[in-house]
């Protein structure tokens, strides 16, 4: 007699990303912020305030260039369709740079400081922000020509991201926001809560549904996912410690976000546009708290360092209570991590 056996289908198996490879730069004690990755060159640039801009090869693993006359430098913006290259510095200026050579161009002054930004294509201008001085200059990515500067109430302005429809939006961690800027108009269209989410830092934008995804560093950090139109807190999902970093991944729906203190990557699914679930966290290294990702590869990029708690210095408490105040010499690292 034969028998007939059936079984459930098994459920798709689950593959963490793990680390990939490691690279040390040698150099004196570092200090970076944001990272940007260059797909169609295989490129990284670092932004290592001091020491400038760092280009790093990632089939290669090893620096390939420094960007001249970029000392300061906090994050880089690419304009890859007019092959331009936009370093922010933390004195206000920006330096431009060639992607395709990576020389430098000149050095434009925009403000008196500057920590971040970003590219808005529907008018082709690049957003400067600019914290200590409360305010956002705005620039033509093909002249270098300020355009405007627009006066803003937030000390503490983070991470931001266009819709594609000519609107930015930035994250405003001291007020517990998110603003909405019109790039045409240079003003303020709203502002929304973020609470629970407090302190919010990194920011992700999701075209296809609509849907802002902010990072928070509050005691207990969630990610935070607001509607784009409405402002509306659609769903809240818990997160790792000190968050800088959150980047959306188009294809698989997936919110990706680098916590420095808890030293995990926490990525959270898109079941549909109003929910949410945890589907991996994964130990990465302390202070690798920015990241970027390559959505074609499906690879993130961390950087980190070594360092310690000097209690001569300013302790940053508002951080982690032995946050690192110092960092030691050769030991800035290079992360990837990839599926397996």
């Amino acid at each position: 007699m034969l028998l007939s056996l059936t079984t459930a289908p098994a459920a798709r198996a689950l593959t963490f990303y793990r680390l990939q490879s490691v690279t040390v730069l040698p150099g004196a004690a570092p200090a970076w912020d944001y990272l940007t990755f260059d797909a169609t060159r295989d490129r990284l640039f670092l932004d290592r305030r001091k020491d400038g801009v760092s280009v790093f090869d990632v089939a290669t693993r090893r620096v390939v260039a420094t960007i001249a006359d970029s000392q300061g430098a906090n994050a880089t913006i690419l304009v890859p369709a007019d092959d331009l290259g936009y370093t922010v510095n933390g004195d206000g200026t920006t330096t431009r740079f060639r992607l395709s050579t990576l020389r430098t161009q000149r050095r434009i002054r925009f403000g008196r400081n500057a920590d971040a930004g970003s590219y808005e294509p529907v008018t082709g201008q690049l957003v400067f922000t600019m914290g200590d001085s409360g305010a956002i200059a705005f620039m033509d990515a093909r002249s270098g020509a300020v355009t405007a500067t627009l006066p803003m109430p937030s000390r503490k302005l983070e991470a931001s991201a266009p819709d594609g429809h000519g609107n930015v939006f930035m994250a405003e961690q001291d007020r517990n926001a998110v603003t909405r800027i019109d790039a045409r108009r240079h003003a303020v269209t709203a502002v929304w809560s973020t609470l629970p989410c407090r302190q919010p830092t990194g920011l992700a934008y999701d075209a296809s549904d609509r849907r802002i995804f902010v990072g928070c560093r509050s005691g207990h950090p969630l990610l935070a996912v607001l509607d784009a139109d409405s402002g509306m807190l659609v769903a809240t999902v818990a997160i790792g410690r000190g968050n800088d970093g959150v980047a959306w991944d188009a294809a698989r729906h997936a919110i990706i976000t680098a916590n420095g203190v808890d030293a995990n990557l926490v990525i959270v699914r898109q079941v549909d546009a109003d929910h949410y679930r945890l589907e991996q966290a994964v130990t990465t290294q302390p202070t690798a708290r920015t990241l970027a990702f390559d959505s074609a590869r499906d690879r993130i990029f961390l950087v980190n360092a070594d360092g310690a708690v000097d209690p001569r210095k300013k302790i940053l408490r508002e951080v982690a209570p032995f946050y690192p105040n110092v960092y030691f010499d050769n030991s800035y690292r290079v992360l990837v991590y990839a599926r397996h």
